[in-house]
């Protein structure tokens, strides 16, 4: 049996002697999040909107689902977006942190095992080609193929593609801002006859981008689509998170 370490392993090595990994919660050596800082981080919990998923202090429903009902199945999201989260999703997206992937997955397989939801498939939020090059890689991406391989779902990258670049939504003032923003900005280039998608990404800012992406999918054929993700921007009452 060949126990030679690849050049890639060692490579890794060597880099973990000289800068050994610390949580990006309370610095602790060993993780990028320690299990005790995992544990304390910001669980959305019931009441919630069931199908966007906003926090709510009583009630099924939100009134933006009431009175604008989405395309999508639902959205679930696990954690409030702030604290350690927050920076672990900076870090990810912004400081070339790629491997917070790891830990980020392996939570999302976690709450999917906790809390099953309908999909055979994942599917990552696409960036736009242009916005890709910048950034040189694709969070959603990376959290879908490690949540991938750990809970045993294909993951089908490249069938969904982001046609037109928009701006962030967060840069958005209202709603109605929001779904014009993402409107028609994405295409599903394969068939999915009747197939159930989960779709994947790291932050919930409005929901709308989720929404247009099931748009795209069910115009495809898909036979639902569910959105999972990591954090939520959406406000809660004081009572929904806890940790």
């Amino acid at each position: 049996m060949n126990s030679r370490l690849s050049p890639y392993q060692l490579k890794t090595v060597f880099l973990d002697l000289l800068f050994p990994l610390r949580c990006l919660g309370c610095g602790r050596e060993g993780s990028l999040l320690c299990p005790s800082c995992c544990q304390s981080l910001p669980r959305i919990k019931q009441p919630f909107c069931q199908c966007c998923g906003t926090p709510l202090s009583e009630g099924n429903l939100c009134p933006t689902c009431i009175s604008h009902p989405l395309a999508i199945n639902a959205i679930r999201s696990m954690f409030l977006f702030g604290g350690a989260v927050r920076l672990a999703i900076h870090q990810f997206k912004y400081r070339h942190l790629k491997a917070m992937a790891a830990p980020l997955g392996q939570l999302l397989a976690d709450y999917l095992r906790s809390y099953p939801l309908p999909g055979e498939v994942l599917v990552p939020v696409p960036l736009h080609p242009k916005r890709l090059r910048e950034r040189g890689y694709n969070q959603a991406s990376l959290l879908a193929r490690e949540m991938g391989k750990l809970a045993g779902l294909p993951v089908a990258e490249g069938s969904l593609l982001r046609i037109r670049d928009t701006v962030t939504q967060a840069r958005t003032a209202s709603a109605a801002e929001r779904r014009s923003n993402v409107r028609d900005a994405f295409a599903c280039r394969q068939e999915l006859h009747g197939e159930k998608v989960l779709l994947i990404d790291d932050v919930c800012t409005t929901g709308a981008t989720l929404d247009a992406c099931a748009m795209a999918l069910r115009a495809a054929g898909a036979g639902s689509v569910w959105g999972l993700t990591v954090a939520s921007e959406m406000f809660p009452s004081s009572s929904s998170a806890k940790p």
